[in-house]
């Protein structure tokens, strides 16, 4: 199966279902399929498929989905550029990616344009969502409707296989420029057949979707997926917590893909009530640690909502998933591997360790990546010899094969020689009611090398003292492990898919100072 014949077989199926509303924007199965074909027709025709790049520039627009699919159809590789890449960013991916063609939204053509100057390969820029102003020269700009002029809404014919690219997303960016990761039909094909298996999403429902297309959790985990099982798409183009009770309560939404912080914040709005989202059935969450804190008071405020923990990152796909069932005896995992997905805890050698015992997460199969793009070191780098992918993350195994993430490696903090955990100071922090969120990550100090430290964002109404914190942090974890500085913050940089942007937080503490882990 190809990414194109997840949207083909579904028009076959119900050609006059809805498949994706945005506001009062609304395209059936059927004319989303046609649209996509017409897309995929015109890249062939002026011979923007194989062995060219091109890329979308969007937030989560109407016409994202007919480009997704039309590229998927015409062999060519889309890259998702992050509708909130800084300029320097945009500027390099669009360069390394060797991008020529640029499909944007006319809401971000103005920042496309402020690095025309410095993107020499990027010669053709193709506008939706509004009329492209007009212009002359190296700048000159078409209109989607004229790119795709009278080009057929049949499907297109084209021989593509399974192991060929198709996508490029890019890492988060958290250490670095992001890298691209490469991707083949085959690799993300497997991971939304698991997701139709084991998450408990329905064709009637009404799919919500806020987590960003340009990312691989909002993209071939949820959206692709949904369109798999022939569910209605609404999409939201940015987050907003009172847009999405308003969707559940009056649009017919009935699941949706959050991470904890969308979660928390509509939780804790000031206009929620569980009467206005008494449609809201089921509820697939990831994309970082959720405390055992915050799951059992999702569980107490939504009890019917069908809560699903799901794990994975942009290198290899969807990787675990913890059923419903055990959101209570196994609420501080994050699931277990999909029953046909091979991941393993291996040590510093690349060695397996045995159950209990923690190391680095692998995984092996076709779900991985190919290749970082144009960079066959850091690609070498996170492949072991055999060909297991090491994700950076720490973790590992209980006896019933579930899940249990420590944290991410790159976030531990070492201090005196100790390895100290961020997630433990965090779960440790939101058992306390006037923690709202909260980040923790090292600075440094001349005699421990680091020490943790925490910015924390109250709840409304309830005041706590710095030393107050610290204290009672010590009483939850090893003493060595509290933090010794906490800042009170009204709120905590964040990626466009809700994840705490620790690296900004930490950067003002570690300026002129090197930090090696």
């Amino acid at each position: 199966m190809l990414i194109g014949d997840l949207l083909t077989r579904s028009a076959e199926r119900h050609p006059d279902k809805l498949a994706i509303v945005l506001g009062d924007q609304k395209v059936s199965y059927q004319g989303l399929n046609q649209a996509a074909n017409r897309i995929a027709n015109a890249l062939i025709d002026q011979g923007l498929t194989k062995g060219k790049n091109i890329a979308i520039f969007s937030a989560n627009q109407f016409d994202y989905p007919a480009i997704y699919f039309g590229a998927a159809k015409s062999g060519g590789i889309l890259a998702h550029l992050s509708a909130r890449f800084s300029s320097d960013e945009l500027m390099h991916v669009i360069n390394k990616t060797d991008i020529g063609t640029v499909f944007v939204h006319i809401d971000l053509l103005d920042v496309l344009l402020s690095v025309r100057g410095n993107t020499p390969e990027l010669s053709r820029i193709i506008v939706f969502g509004g009329e492209a102003p007009d212009g002359d020269g190296p700048e000159s700009l078409e209109n989607l409707a004229s790119f795709i002029g009278d080009a057929s809404p049949e499907e297109p014919n084209i021989e593509i296989a399974e192991t060929d690219a198709f996508a490029i997303t890019y890492t988060g960016g958290t250490t670095g420029f992001p890298k691209g990761v490469v991707v083949n039909h085959a690799s993300r094909i497997i991971g939304c057949v698991r997701a139709e298996r084991e998450f408990d999403m329905r064709p009637e429902d009404v799919m919500c979707c806020s987590t960003p297309l340009f990312h691989i959790a909002g993209l071939f985990v949820w959206f692709q997926t949904s369109i798999k099982i022939g569910c209605t798409c609404i999409l939201m183009p940015a987050w907003d917590a009172d847009v999405f009770i308003d969707l559940v309560e009056n649009k017919g939404v009935t699941g949706a893909f959050l991470v904890p912080t969308q979660i928390n914040s509509v939780i804790s709005h000031p206009e929620f009530t569980t009467e206005r989202v008494k449609n809201w059935r089921y509820c697939n969450f990831g994309g970082s640690p959720t405390s055992v804190t915050q799951l059992e008071g999702m569980l107490e405020t939504l009890p019917d909502v069908v809560w699903q923990e799901q794990y994975g990152q942009s290198e290899s796909g969807n990787l675990t998933v913890r059923p419903p069932e055990f959101n209570l005896s196994k609420s501080d995992s994050i699931g277990r591997a999909y029953s046909d997905l091979d991941l393993a805890i291996f040590d510093r050698e690349d060695n397996p360790l045995p159950v209990g015992e923690t190391g680095e997460i692998v995984t092996k199969g076709v779900h991985n990546m190919m290749e970082y793009y144009k960079d066959p070191h850091q690609t070498e780098d996170v492949f072991t010899a055999d060909g297991w992918l090491k994700t950076g993350d720490v973790g590992y195994l209980d006896e019933d094969g579930f899940l249990f993430l420590v944290d991410r490696s790159k976030d531990m903090i070492i201090s005196g020689g100790e390895n100290i955990y961020p997630t433990e100071i965090e779960n440790a922090l939101y058992t306390h009611p006037a923690v709202n969120e909260c980040a923790v990550f090292g600075i440094p100090d001349d005699h421990w090398g680091e020490l943790p430290a925490a910015h924390v964002v109250l709840e409304s109404g309830e005041p706590v003292l710095e030393q107050e914190l610290i204290d009672y942090c010590a009483t939850k974890i090893a003493r060595h492990k509290r933090p010794r500085l906490v800042k009170f913050v009204e709120s905590l940089p964040k990626t466009a898919v809700g994840k705490i942007q620790k690296n900004e937080i930490r950067a003002a503490y570690w300026t002129d100072r090197n930090r090696v882990i």
